[in-house]
This record gives structure tokens, C-alpha cells and sequence, in this order.
């Protein structure tokens, strides 16, 4: 694991130091957008699987009072439930990969119909159609293998999916990693199409919300602040993570070092104000890793990074 640079403890000093005095209790509504401060779990995945109930009362301490979830441990509905309310904190929202709402679901929504969370977020690797021979590859040369007409495929099932789930009372929603931002040419019109543009233009507005992941656009070579001026009413929820500058790390599935908020890649500051005047719902710090500092103290720093920036 790479040490701590002097730059990366300066930086952390002057957050720590612009944000010494803010206690936990207060802040817990002190971000850009003045909304809870949340987290996707999948940043605690290992902490969750050791001690649920025990992690989410940490998580409050720290300052959080929402969550995203990545799977529920073998938890029924019900212990969720109980565990959320009794660390205070509010399951809002939560990830699925594409099997799982493709074949089961059904059995996701009866499962969230009985803990109430709102939003349910594809967030893994698209489908290939039906009978496609790359959807047998491995994952780097799916990516590869994935063309325009696979995601205008996707749109249309994204639009079914999206019209069950709003018809049972919740919102689906895309989140992105890197490779909707790799452009590809089309085999009709021989323009050069961004991926992420094509799914946006495709998708019912109505049936499908976008999780913008800040990180992963950022590191695939797109811009943030344009897609959230652009398509305001678009994105619901942001995802805020950072990565380490590491050249040629430029993908999901290679991806560079994490970093905590403020200390990558990513324009968090030009990010908000492009957001500001947007429709966003929900905003989840996510880290994924933590090379630098123990889990705990790594997701304080980011909160007091998120706490740092004025409304």
C-alpha cells in the first residue's frame, strides 16, 4: 500500500483544520446541497459482513444519517429495518447487478416493499442481448466487445424495468463506472457516439433516473460538470468519490488508487456549483478502498471535506 505523501498531509491537515470544530450532530445536514449526509455500504462491505448492526451505529457517529445499500447480508427486511432505526440512520436507496433485477425482480421489490427504501440502482456491468457471444468473455473484454446497439438494447430494457418498478411505487435508476464515456463509432451513421449520451437519449426520463458517479466519470475521461448543466432534471443522486492521479488507470476494472474527497482527481468544488440548480435527491460519499487510512478516520475525512464546502 502507498504511504502517505507530504502533499496528500498537508491537504489533510488544512481540511481537518477548516472543519476541527464542527461536531458530528450538527453537520449531519452541513454539505453543499444542505441534504443528509450519506454513504453507499459498499464502502463498509467487510465491516457490514463482521458486525451490521455495530458498523451502521459507527457510521452515525461519524455523521452519516443515510444510506445506499450493496447487498443485505442474509438480513431479513425486517432486521434491516430494525438495525437502520436503531443506529438513526435512513436505508433510502440500493444497489442491484443486472442478474439480480433481471431474474428476480419480483422478489426485490417484495423485499423492499417491506423496508420502504425508495430507490432501486443498477450498478453493475450492462446485459448483452440475447444469445450475444461476448456476453461468455471475460470482464475487460466485455467491455471491449460492447457496442452501441448493446446499449440502445439496454436502454429498452432499462425503460421496462423502469415502468414495473414506478408502477409499484419506486424509481429505478442507472449509476455509471467509466466505460459509458469511451467513444465509439456507429456502424449506420459512422458518428463518433458517447455511450452515456445514448443511454440518456434512449431512457423514459419518467422510468429511469441516472446516479451520476463523479469518481468514475472523471476517471473514464468525462465531465461531470457537463452532464449535471446539461441534464439537471436527469440526475437524482450523485455518487462523490476520489481517485489518485495514476496515468494509464483509466478504467473500472483497472482502476487508479482511491483517495479521500479532495485529495484526487475529481473539481468537487466546480462539481457542486454545476449541480446546484439540479434536481439532486440524495448525495453518497463512496470509498472503496483505503490505502492511506483506517476506514473509519478515511470516511470522517470525507465528510469533513463534504462539511468544508459552503452550500
Amino acid at each position: 500500500m502507498p504511504s502517505i505523501t507530504r502533499r496528500r498531509f498537508v491537504q489533510s491537515a488544512a481540511t481537518a483544520a477548516a472543519a476541527a470544530t464542527l461536531l458530528p450532530g450538527r453537520t449531519a445536514h452541513a454539505n453543499p446541497f444542505n441534504l443528509p449526509l450519506g454513504l453507499q455500504l459498499y464502502s463498509v462491505r467487510e465491516q457490514l459482513q463482521r458486525d451490521y448492526s455495530g458498523t451502521l451505529k459507527q457510521l452515525h457517529d461519524i455523521g452519516f444519517r443515510e444510506v445506499e445499500a450493496a447487498g443485505f447480508f442474509k438480513q431479513s427486511p425486517e432486521d434491516v429495518q430494525a438495525a437502520m432505526a436503531a443506529a438513526g440512520l435512513r436505508c433510502v436507496s440500493a444497489h442491484y447487478p443486472y442478474a439480480e433485477l433481471d431474474k428476480g425482480l419480483d422478489a426485490i421489490l417484495d423485499f423492499h416493499r417491506k423496508l420502504g427504501t425508495a430507490h432501486f440502482i443498477l450498478c453493475s456491468f450492462p446485459g448483452f442481448r440475447p444469445g450475444a457471444s461476448a456476453a461468455t468473455l471475460p470482464y475487460g473484454q466485455q467491455v471491449k466487445s460492447f457496442t452501441l446497439d448493446d446499449w440502445r438494447w439496454n436502454a429498452e430494457r432499462f425503460n421496462t424495468w423502469g415502468k414495473r418498478i414506478h408502477d409499484a411505487g419506486f424509481q429505478f435508476g442507472y449509476h455509471n463506472h467509466t466505460m459509458e464515456f469511451a467513444p465509439q463509432k456507429d456502424a449506420a451513421s459512422g458518428a463518433s457516439i458517447i455511450p452515456f449520451d445514448l443511454l440518456l437519449q434512449h431512457t423514459d426520463p419518467a422510468l429511469v433516473a441516472i446516479e451520476l458517479d463523479c469518481g468514475w466519470v472523471t476517471v473514464g475521461g468525462g465531465s461531470p460538470e457537463h452532464y449535471l448543466r446539461t441534464f439537471p432534471d436527469r440526475i437524482k443522486m450523485l455518487h462523490v468519490k476520489d481517485f489518485a492521479s495514476a496515468p494509464g488507470h483509466t478504467s473500472a476494472d483497472n482502476p487508479p488508487p482511491a483517495a479521500e474527497l479532495g485529495r484526487g482527481t475529481s473539481n468537487y468544488p466546480a462539481i457542486f456549483a454545476a449541480a446546484k440548480h439540479g434536481a439532486i435527491q440524495h448525495l453518497f460519499i463512496e470509498q472503496e478502498d483505503y490505502p492511506d487510512l483506517p476506514w473509519a478516520e478515511a470516511l470522517r475525512t470525507d465528510a469533513r471535506y463534504l462539511h468544508s464546502l459552503k452550500p
